[in-house]
Parts: structure tokens; sequence; C-alpha cells
């Protein structure tokens, strides 16, 4: 497989424009709900696909009917989704988000299976026959955090594999831990919020800069409408975003790593990378859902002319 994606994998309930929720049990009319199969590595999974990759993705969910859904919604969009555990018992972790007319994303969520994931439940060999490991969620699925896990990523990077790294909370005690990561990773993906949580730093450039000296290659916060700032030991860099009609940024992190990442399987430097996964994030803000707007790497590079 080219890339492995490990980690959480969600379920989600998407309905918009939502401009409140109803008093009672009133009903109001929206113009489209979705499910999706979602979360920083599924979500991810689904998107490198469509960008051109082959991809198994591991992790845990419940054996609920949300995880009879997310399996076959996965294989649906081709992903090899033979590797992730099914646990007795367990729930799916799904989220239900009504989303703003300005595109936000409030969200009631049900972490579910994704935190009881370790190490036993991904398959070694497999990660070290992918060219590349996308790690999506390590803050939350913090069984990972394990020496054995540490030195496997070690092993695999020492061989030429691409480790990258993306987060899904916004909670400074499990940001803080997800830190140990970083001398085992190549890139690590944080949002503005996560960065400044898991530093503790007063701005974003002085928060990227504390993340590299952790260890990574390059370090890309993304900013929303400011776009991104990546930053390696050759010095900061600024990726503008691209302007566009925003109906739900669900999933645009998601899709700025898959970009991101298939940037750099193609031979692209960091900051070429940086903007296709820019791109990326760009198709995906145009419709409902982690993977809406984005359809294969032709027509997302096209955005970049």
């Amino acid at each position: 497989m080219t890339v492995a994606t490990v980690g959480v994998h969600i379920v989600d309930i998407l309905a918009r424009p939502v401009e409140q929720i109803p008093e009672g049990q009133d009903t109001v009319l929206v113009e489209q709900i979705r499910l999706t199969a979602a979360g920083a590595a599924a979500g991810t999974a689904v998107d490198l696909v469509k960008l051109g990759n082959d991809v198994i993705t591991m992790g845990a969910i419940g054996d609920d009917e949300l995880g009879d859904f997310l399996v076959a919604v996965l294989a649906k969009r081709g992903v090899d989704a033979s590797r992730l555990v099914r646990r007795a018992g367990e729930q799916t972790a799904a989220s239900i988000l009504p989303i703003r007319p300005d595109g936000g994303r409030p969200s009631f969520h049900v972490p579910g299976a994704n935190l009881g994931v370790t190490l036993a439940d991904l398959d070694p060999d497999v990660l070290r026959r992918a060219r590349a490991i996308h790690l999506g969620g390590m803050d939350v699925t913090f069984g990972l955090g394990d020496p054995a896990f540490f030195a496997l990523l070690d092993e695999v990077r020492a061989a030429g594999t691409i480790v990258t790294m993306d987060l899904l909370s916004e909670l400074p005690d499990l940001l803080a831990m997800a830190r140990a990561f970083l001398p085992h990773v190549d890139y690590v993906l944080p949002n503005e919020s996560q960065a400044l949580l898991m530093t503790g730093d007063p701005d974003v450039a002085t928060a990227a800069a504390t993340l590299l000296a952790d260890g990574p290659k390059g370090v890309l916060v993304t900013l929303g409408a400011a776009g991104s700032l990546v930053l390696t030991s050759g010095g900061p860099e600024r990726v503008p975003a691209l302007e566009t009609d925003v109906a739900d940024t669900t999933g645009c992190g998601d899709a700025y790593c898959a970009g991101f990442l298939t940037g750099l399987l193609h031979g692209r430097d960091v900051v070429e990378a940086a903007r296709w996964g820019t791109a990326a994030a760009a198709r995906v803000a145009t419709g409902l859902g982690s993977d809406a707007g984005l359809t294969d790497l032709e027509s997302t590079l096209r955005t970049l002319a």
C-alpha cells in the first residue's frame, strides 16, 4: 500500500444550514443532510484515495450499525478497511454537526472505540511496507503513545517511509501528551489553536518553533482563511489560502493533510506540497462533509492555476 492511515475513525452526521437548534419538538427544514466517513484517519484516507493514492486504514470501531456503515462507505470510496478492529459492545465514534450558514461547525461527539486503540490493533508488517504513514488524532488515541510504537515509527522512517501527524482535539492535557510523538514523525500539522495549546506559547510563530525543536522535520500550522505557516530548518514560509465559496469547513484539515502528503509522494518540496494541501482543503470547503468537493488530483491542482 502507498499510504497507511492510523488513528481516529468517526461517522459524521451533518446538516446545513442550521441557524439555531429548535425548541421543544419543533422541526426546522434544512437543505442537505449527509453521513460521511470522517476523523483524522478515516477522513484523510478517503481524501488520499481521491487524490490517487492506494490507502489502508487502521484503528478501532464498534460492532454496531454505525461501524457497519463506516466499513461500507470506506470500501465504497476505495479505502482498504480490512485491518480495522471491531470492538464487541463498544460504540463507533460519531459526531452530529449542525453546519452554520457561514460554514462554521459546532458538534456533538461520542469518542467511542477510538479511545482504546493500542499497538496491538495495528499490523506492523503493513506499516513497514507503506511509503507513507499518516497518524490521525494521536492526542485521542493516546494508547499509541507506546515506546514500542515509537520504535516502529523510527524503524520505518529510517527505511524511507514518510510519517505525518495530525491532531483532533483542543484539550490541552491531551495535546501536551501528543508532543511525545514529535521526535518520531517527519511532519506535524496542527491547526492554530492546537499549536498554541500544545506549547502554551503566545503566538503561532513561536509555537511552531517550539514544536520544531521537539524533533520533526517540519511543522505546518493551518490558519483557516489566513492559509498556513510552514516551518522547517530552512525558515518560515506563509502559504496563502485560496478564495472559495465556503459551504462547510468540516474536514478541511484532513484534506490539507491528504494534499500535503500526496505532494510529498509526488516528489514536491515541503512548501509546494503545502500548496497542494491548500488546494485540497479549498475543494472540500465547497460542499457538505469531509470529502465534499474533492474528486481527483488533476481538478484539485487546477485550483492553484
